[in-house]
């Protein structure tokens, strides 16, 4: 299974990017996917988490400002960020409670992460 994040780059304060996730490989189902992110010199936190039938959970800093969907046909999780802000800046990794098998259980995947930097 991998899990192939795109859609990073650099952006101006209060413009917009979007990510996107896809997974691949041997997959039975998708449990929630999510967005984290790791800032340079600080911790990886959860930024936006989204349930199989499509309910989202958020971080406080980002309410508002991001939004996170899934294609559950295409295994894709998404995250529609605006008014992106300088302390957006960092490496986002998506990540998906996943099993492979009907009787396997389910294990986290992540991705490889993908740089967001917001500056002018």
């Amino acid at each position: 299974v991998q899990l192939q994040a795109s859609g990073g780059g650099l952006v101006q304060p209060g413009g917009s990017l979007r990510l996107s996730c896809a997974a691949s490989g041997t997959i039975f189902s998708i449990n929630n996917m999510a967005w984290y992110r790791q800032p340079p010199g600080k911790r990886r936190d959860l930024v936006a988490s989204i349930t199989s039938d499509g309910s989202p959970n958020y971080a406080d800093s980002v309410k508002g400002r991001f939004t996170i969907s899934r294609d559950n046909a295409k295994n894709t999780v998404y995250l529609q960020m605006n008014s992106l802000k300088p302390e957006d800046t960092a490496v986002y990794y998506c990540n998906a409670d996943l099993r492979v098998a009907s009787w396997r259980a389910s294990n986290d995947y992540w991705g490889q992460g993908t740089l967001v930097t917001v500056s002018s």
